[in-house]
């Protein structure tokens, strides 16, 4: 079961809650996301947390605990009666943040594939044989 609202810029925030991720670090994986592909720009403002949690019919205090976690990392600022908005501070991605997602990205990755059927083997195989190609595309 999956849950979606579309901000008037044009990025689409979507909830996958059969994932096992919890929700609120859902939004925040995919607001860090939107920053970094360039579909969520400094300066950006985002919906409101009440308008947040009625369109993806979650409960206001997972919107609070994610925009939270990103105010503190200087991701979102929020402005008293304006609303919440991108930072104009760069994000500095650590290593260990990156590991972080990596594993989170390979974890749900493979609980997906598992679930239709496939054994790790088979995608240890088939992302072997895609970069295969993709180094074959490169020359």
């Amino acid at each position: 079961m999956s849950n979606t609202t579309n901000n008037r810029a044009g990025f689409q925030l979507g909830l996958d809650l059969d994932s096992g991720v919890p929700v609120y670090r859902q939004i925040i994986d995919q607001v860090v996301g939107g920053i970094a592909a360039g579909t969520l720009a400094a300066g950006q403002q985002l919906p409101t947390v009440r308008q947040l949690a009625v369109d993806l019919a979650i409960n206001p205090n997972t919107v609070i605990r994610a925009y939270r976690e990103l105010e503190i990392r200087g991701v979102l600022e929020t402005q008293q009666g304006t609303g919440t908005f991108i930072s104009h501070q760069k994000i500095p991605r650590d290593n260990a943040e990156r590991q972080r997602r990596l594993s989170q990205l390979v974890g749900e990755f493979t609980a997906r594939a598992g679930s239709e059927g496939f054994k790790t083997e088979e995608l240890i195989e088939r992302l072997q044989d895609l970069q295969k190609d993709n180094g074959k595309k490169r020359r």
